[in-house]
């Protein structure tokens, strides 16, 4: 106080620089004036001061472009230069008093300085965010919002002074005063504005860009920015292009390429390399001898090398995670303040000689600390998910990345099935442990704070609460490792269903074709049968967890109350210490039950973690394998010299010794016996094998058409371009060379037309012919040709191979390597490759082999014979492999006359095309993406899920409920009857009473909440058999144009995703919602039986929370179908490259399939982020009126205190204080 004595003076009729009598024990409080002038004046300059270094290097590493001089920083700078002349000219006032001998104390003129000088710093900041493309500013704002309350306050002492006749003896200061308050009110109006986009900013170039960026601030932690989205849709359906497009620092483009970097960088610094981590299950039979052995590369051992990928991850998104923990840290302040002023206004009830204004100032404040909480918590949530949908993006672009390099032994080791939980499951993971990992440090601190607050209020007896919580924690830990094992067989078996699930759906021609529907569906059914056990076993813990969870609050408080009471008589437990020791306890068990949650994620995070990085470290192709270099001899297009080649590194070579040229322009036929390595010499020139000796030389670019043909779900047209631009002579050309032009007019668009996906709808040498034709459209140099004449009739192949491999054909200038069984045409090749076992048996022309009369020759004679006994007339050896047969019986490739073709091929056209008109009418299109529904959930949705759970079971879950919420009501009224018990002789009576019966209570409780909790968990689990079966058997039984018009990848998404939600998402929501809805109809009732009068509160902020719950279900349910429909086509081109991986290496083409990846996950991203906004929208608006009945609540408390009791105070304040609204049913 000597400090603020020097500071403030004697003089001036001062009290110094505080006066507790003057400010707080008085009804018209008022601070001093060297308070007033020091430090409520000083602290918006200590703030800005402080933000000020750390806030201009954000400014300086955030540059946005700079922004034209507005109207808006015009007034800005205006105003804060009359504010810096206001306070100056009061510094000159001031010395020119001293000057006459009018006494002064310094902080008379310090003050003024210090407050100009920070306006000009101000000022800097205002030009500083405008050449860096900042349109509004969170810092200023709240610097202005702290000046305008400290000038508020100056304002009022000045006015009551001059209430009092003071406004003629210092006229100056009033004026000043009066002025400078009026324009920091115009300061913090234009910093509550949006300025204008940066100049070339996307804003001015596309108006549909997302609000967010040019938004105020206010707008921004409020995210009443997406009010309009949420209006919108309700007004009008919503459709993908009314969302806003990704924004530039969340689309795959800069995140995939970051987390490329940022991994290849991680990766390349362990010091190990990793192998493909194979977990190898063998069954073995009741003789001992081993029956299966699979190789499952996503359950890892123990030794899983996930650490680069965890150290890429923090690398990329470490810094925004941090800025994330400390929003929560922030909120934990005011989470914690909360306690406190409860007990201050708990002893403002119970002193009725306390000011009133006491309990209005409290109110207040815990409102305000309320508000705090809520903005940074969603804010934190905000962050978390943001930077969870930049780690799904992450992953799903290393995933398809790594799928474009994976080398044949990779590819043995993981199935698209395991691809999509990969992306799907496992990222769901990652993105929850975002959430809930600061839970694993930041709730021991919460329990040990709350322990330190518990015993300043009840002393030693806040101890027994720690011998509680030691008795309930490793119970929990138990539970969670018991469940988490569960979890992991549960993950296992949906790995083993999906992998079986993705084969039925990919060979469900042949299925169908043998009538297996009902051997696959025990199969499947088998399986999640077991996974339906460890979710039921999971469950059932589960329940028990949750149970201790809330029992906990219970269990603790009456532990500690009861050896509080019973110890010693003395002891009296008052409103203040069993209320806020509640209060405490809430935050204590919310704490403990966050721990294990967080543990469970972690552990989870930790097995995805391990299944991701395990993916992303199998064995690569080696880009060396083949090189692409022109070769010494200009003459030889292909060039392999001493090529030795394997499948994997594990096994032995396929291709041993291998020497072969292919001159430039010549045709090679690569001729041999089943399995002698013609289709691996093949793989060997694209570079697919492992080599492990010699060299191999391509001149120019590859044209690859495999044996099993690859058709991808696009028109014809599509496929055949393959990404090149349309040229119509030559596509005509190659149309007619292929033999495809009567297809094309038989299919309903033409070249136009639809393909299903893996060509479902189409015959096996329609898929050949297309694969050809996209080979002979590239106009590559090199042509490798995995026998494409297999799947077509005898007297159609000689046409194609005339048209196109002959020496008249339209690939005659170009080198042709043939891999071929049809031994016809061997007489028109140039040259011929004889394999035998892997190696070069001979080689030379057609004529040159026969006179050698060798193997060659040999194989010549088995092959004619081996015919001539078959009798067919044109040897082709597997001419009918793969060739589909119509339904009517005939062979689709007949005499190649005009109308025999039109009538046969037309027969294996799209079978949809029984009806022209409709399919013509749709352009040809045979898929149907997925249809989205609008507005609300439909009420028969709802009746179809409670119907699988069983009326009975509902009804026996809405009783529990009921029964379960009527005694906590009761336990917390009997604890307000117990805190208001009398004190006769510094005791109070009937003690052991009340805490018989508190704990009878409660132990009712705890066994209702775990029987409601199971009930509904379990009764998921029954609906989730029954609708899985139901989806099932609905699938099988579809006929074959369903699954020609249904791509694989909805499929999949169906009962991948969407049944995982059925089995654990759905019956959290349930449960959620229904002890919502009770807990607030209990709160309700606690708040209105204790002050009445709360009820006009009640009802108008029940109608808002109603009226934000309509609005945000109707909007959300559309993005979150809009979101499903978007994932399908991810799965679906991830199915789909997984397939063709080989021909997109050989024709080069990753970088257009990787943009297409892009461009999907960027369409998903576009939904996601705004159902993410929704979410925070909802909750930040109902935590605000959550608040306010707290306020309310409060208020009415504080205006009603002479009749009303501080335990039915506490009781109606602490109840307010559980209040759910941040906890809404967001999702039903």
């Amino acid at each position: 106080m000597a400090a603020g004595g020097a500071l403030c003076g004697s003089g001036e009729g001062s009290a110094g620089l505080w006066d507790g009598n003057q400010t707080w024990y008085t009804n018209t409080p008022r601070f001093t004036w060297c308070f007033e002038s020091t430090v409520i004046a000083w602290i918006p300059c200590a703030y800005l001061w402080i933000c000020f270094p750390f806030y201009y290097l954000y400014l300086r590493h955030k540059n946005k472009g700079y922004i034209r001089m507005s109207h808006i920083f015009k007034t800005k700078m205006v105003l804060g230069f009359i504010l810096v002349i206001l306070c100056f000219s009061k510094v000159f006032f001031i010395l020119w008093e001293i000057s006459q001998g009018i006494p002064r104390a310094p902080a008379f003129f310090i003050s003024p300085v210090v407050v100009g000088i920070t306006m000009i710093l101000a000022m800097f900041l205002t030009q500083a965010e405008r050449m860096m493309g900042i349109q509004s500013s969170g810092i200023l704002l709240i610097y202005w919002l702290l000046s305008f309350v400290a000038a508020v306050v100056m304002f009022s002492s000045k006015v009551r002074h001059a209430l009092e006749g003071g406004f003629l003896e210092d006229h100056f200061h009033h004026v000043t005063t009066y002025l400078y308050a009026s324009l920091v009110l115009g300061e913090l109006v234009l910093f509550c504005l949006v300025d204008h986009p940066p100049f070339f900013s996307q804003a001015v170039n596309n108006p549909n860009q997302c609000p967010e960026a040019s938004t105020s601030f206010l707008s921004k932690i409020t995210y009443w920015w997406f009010s309009g989205l949420v209006w919108k849709g309700c007004q009008q359906s919503l459709g993908v292009d009314d969302l806003w497009p990704v924004r530039k620092e969340d689309s795959s483009e800069e995140i995939v390429a970051w987390a490329e970097r940022e991994w290849k960088k991680c990766h390349s610094r362990t010091q190990q390399k990793m192998e493909s981590a194979t977990f190898k299950k063998g069954q073995k039979s009741e003789t001992g001898i081993e029956e299966a052995e699979e190789t499952e590369v996503l359950l890892q051992s123990e030794h899983s090398q996930s650490g680069p990928l965890l150290k890429a991850f923090w690398s990329m998104f470490g810094t925004y995670f941090l800025l994330s923990t400390v929003c929560l840290v922030i909120c934990d302040v005011f989470l914690f303040s909360i306690p406190k002023l409860l007990s201050l206004f708990l002893a403002f009830i119970e002193d009725q000689e306390a000011p009133s204004w006491h309990g209005y100032f409290y109110a207040f404040t815990m409102f305000l600390l309320a508000c705090l909480q809520t903005l940074f918590e969603q804010r934190y949530m905000y962050m978390c998910l943001v930077l969870g949908l930049r780690l799904k993006t992450a992953v799903t672009g290393l995933v398809y990345r790594k799928i474009l390099v994976m080398s044949n032994a990779s590819r043995k080791a993981a199935t698209v099935g395991e691809i999509v939980n990969l992306i799907s499951v496992d990222v769901q993971k990652l993105m929850d442990l975002i959430i809930y990992f600061n839970g694993t440090w930041l709730a021991p601190i919460r329990i040990i704070i709350c322990f330190v607050f518990l015993w300043q209020l009840l002393g030693p007896s806040a101890l027994t609460s720690i011998t509680v919580f030691l008795f309930l924690l490793p119970l929990n830990f138990v539970i969670t490792k018991k469940r988490s094992q569960f979890q992991e067989t549960q993950m296992k078996h949906k790995d083993e269903r999906a992998k079986l699930t993705n084969a039925i759906l990919s060979d469900i021609k042949v299925i169908k074709l043998y009538g297996w529907e009902k051997t696959f569906m025990e199969k499947v059914l088998g399986i999640r049968e077991q996974e339906l056990q460890a979710l039921k076993r999971s469950q059932i813990l589960f329940s028990a967890s949750l149970a201790s969870f809330h029992s906990s609050t219970f269990l603790i408080a009456f532990v500690m109350f009861a050896v509080y009471t019973l110890v010693d008589n003395t002891h009296i437990l008052d409103a203040q210490k069993a209320f806020v020791s509640l209060t405490l306890i809430n935050i204590l068990n919310t704490a403990h039950s966050f721990l294990p949650f967080s543990i469970n994620a972690a552990v989870q995070a930790k097995v995805s973690l391990n299944r991701l990085a395990a993916f992303l470290n199998l064995e690569e192709l080696n880009p060396e394998s083949s090189s692409r270099n022109t070769s010494d001899c200009v003459q030889a297009s292909i060039t392999i010299r001493n090529g030795t080649f394997c499948w994997s590194k594990e096994t032995s070579p396929c291709l041993r010794r291998i020497d072969l040229t292919v001159p430039q322009g010549s045709l090679l036929a690569v001729v041999g016996q089943v399995g002698a390595g013609k289709s691996s010499l093949l793989s060997a020139l694209l570079g697919e094998l492992e080599k492990m000796d010699g060299c191999v030389t391509m001149k120019g670019t590859t044209a690859y058409v495999p044996q099993q043909a690859w058709i991808q779900n696009a028109s014809v047209e599509d496929n055949i371009l393959f990404g090149k631009e349309m040229d119509e002579t030559w596509f005509s050309r190659v149309i007619d060379a292929c033999a495809l032009q009567p297809d094309l007019e038989s299919f309903p668009a033409g070249q136009k037309s639809e393909i299903g996906e893996k060509g479902i709808n189409i015959s096996g040498g329609q898929k050949q012919r297309v694969n050809l034709a996209r080979a002979i459209y590239q106009k590559a140099s090199i042509y490798l040709l995995d026998d494409p004449l297999s799947a077509v009739d005898a007297h159609v192949g000689q046409y194609i191979f005339e048209c196109v491999l002959g020496r008249n054909g339209l690939l005659k200038d170009k080198t042709r390597v043939l891999v071929t069984h049809t031994i016809n045409i061997l007489p028109q090749v140039d040259n011929i490759v004889l394999l035998v076992d892997g190696t070069i048996s001979e080689f030379g022309s057609y004529q040159e082999l026969l006179q050698r009369n060798g193997a060659f020759a040999e194989f010549l004679h088995s092959h004619i014979t081996a015919e001539e006994k078959a009798g067919t007339g044109f040897p082709a050896i597997g001419d009918t492999k793969g060739t589909i047969t119509s339904r009517s019986g005939p062979s689709q490739e007949k005499l190649f006359s005009d109308n025999s073709v039109k009538s046969a091929i037309g027969r294996e056209t799209i079978p949809v095309s029984q009806d022209c008109t409709t399919a013509a009418a749709t352009k040809g299109r045979l898929t149907k993406g997925e249809k989205t529904q609008h507005g609300r959930v439909n009420t028969s949705i709802y009746a179809a899920y409670l119907k699988a759970t069983g009326l009975p079971l509902c009804v026996y879950i809405i009783l529990l409920f009921t029964c379960q919420q009527a005694v906590s009501f009761s336990r917390g009224y009997w604890l307000s009857m117990w805190t208001d018990d009398p004190v006769h002789n510094g005791t109070q009576q009937h003690t052991e009473l009340r805490v018989g019966v508190f704990g009878a209570l409660g132990v009712v409780q705890a066994l209702g909440r775990f029987a409601s909790t199971a009930a509904v968990l379990l009764g998921g689990v029954l609906a989730s058999h029954k609708l899985f079966l139901q989806l099932l058997r609905n699938v099988a039984r579809s006929p074959m144009v369903f699954f020609e018009q249904t791509p694989i990848g909805n499929l999949l998404n169906c009962f991948s995703r969407e049944m995982d939600a059925i089995d654990s998402v759905i019956p959290d929501k349930l449960k959620s919602l229904l002890g919502f809805l009770f807990n607030l109809l209990e709160i309700y009732l606690v708040i209105i039986v204790a002050t009445p009068r709360a009820a006009m509160a009640i009802v108008p902020l029940t109608v808002l929370y109603a009226a934000f719950q309509h609005f945000y279900v109707i909007t959300s349910c559309q993005l979150r179908r809009i979101e499903a429909a978007s994932r399908s086509p991810i799965y679906s081109h991830i199915s789909e490259t997984f397939q063709g991986s080989s021909v997109i290496r050989a024709y080069k083409d990753q970088e257009r399939f990787i943009l297409k990846s892009n461009f999907l996950v960027n369409g998903n991203q576009r939904i996601c982020f705004p159902g993410a906004v929704a979410d925070r929208w909802l909750a930040t608006n109902l935590e605000f009126l959550g608040n306010g009945i707290v306020l309310f609540a409060a208020l009415f408390a504080a205006m009603g205190r002479t009749h009303l009791s501080p335990g039915t105070a506490g009781f109606s304040i602490a109840y307010a204080l559980q209040m759910p609204f941040t906890k809404p049913c967001c999702h039903f």
